[in-house]
């Protein structure tokens, strides 16, 4: 009778050893290539991230809200032109000095609406500048240390059954949820640039208003927010480069689960930061 206990509980801890195993093997493969692709992604300019798609949105930002601005520039021109002949006392009192103002400052305008995409495009060439020089000071290695499955098993052989059982359902846990964080390190990834494709595209119109004084916080408030989803992206490497430096002080040997609840902590430390990276951007630039 002891022998058929002694070959059960065999059978069931190599059941639950190779299950252990399985769940643990390749674990951090898909996250370790996700955050390595990051630095790459956040330093890629709008044009050279998807030329497919950046060409559709600068198409429809030409053809289709660049007239609409035109209008709401000349708007603002013929606006701000009643007003500077009003305020004169009321046409008693014209200064020809004003009408000089008023064409220079159209013509500023125009020339900003006319270059639009070279402006926006400009904020996103000096990010860019910045967070490759940032790229090489953070060299650290993102990847997480592949475990020693020889050790490991050994140290596995050693438990008991609910011990093993136990470990196998955390094994389960940690599985998932590394599978989640991977698709919410991509949710943000690819969000911030779909998110930089939509405030391209309506470009035209905020930067119509610019030189308007009761209008132009439209636009200022625009650039703000321009700066600040380009500038996410040296936030982003920061969390990278700290991500890097706390898993590289993970111990492998020793407590290898225990390895792996600590490193799928730094994991979704990084996942909160890097939603904490748009809000905190806007802060700073003061965008609303």
């Amino acid at each position: 009778m002891g022998i058929i206990i002694d070959v059960l509980e065999a059978w069931i801890k190599n059941l639950l050893i190779n299950g252990i195993m399985g769940n643990l093997y390749g674990l951090f493969d898909t996250v370790n290539a996700r955050i390595g692709e990051i630095a790459t992604q956040v330093g890629t300019p709008p044009a050279a991230w998807n030329p497919g798609v950046f060409s559709l949105i600068r198409n429809l930002s030409e053809t289709v809200v660049l007239p609409i601005a035109g209008l709401i520039l000349t708007f603002m021109a013929t606006y701000e032109f009643i007003h500077l002949i009003i305020d004169q006392n009321n046409l008693n009192q014209i200064d020809t000095w004003i009408f000089f103002k008023w064409i220079f400052k159209t013509f500023i305008a125009v020339m900003i609406l006319s270059n639009t995409f070279n402006i926006v495009m400009g904020v996103f060439d000096v990010a860019q500048s910045v967070v490759n020089r940032a790229g090489g000071i953070i060299t650290s290695s993102t990847a997480v240390a592949p475990l020693d499955a020889a050790s490991l098993d050994g140290s596995l052989w050693t438990l008991g059954v609910g011990q093993l059982f136990g470990l196998w359902f955390q094994s389960v846990i940690v599985g998932i949820t590394m599978t989640a964080l991977n698709i919410v390190i991509f949710i943000i990834v690819y969000g911030r640039m779909i998110e930089i494709f939509l405030l391209t595209s309506l470009a035209p119109i905020p930067l119509a208003t610019l030189s308007n004084r009761e209008f132009g916080g439209m636009g200022q408030n625009y650039l703000k927010s321009l700066l600040a989803i380009a500038f996410q992206a040296l936030l982003i490497l920061v969390c990278i480069g700290i991500y890097a430096v706390l898993i590289q002080s993970i111990a492998t040997s020793g407590d290898p689960i225990g390895s792996i609840w600590e490193t799928l902590g730094y994991t979704v430390l990084l996942c909160f930061t890097l939603f904490k990276t748009g809000s905190l951007s806007k802060s700073i630039f003061h965008a609303h």
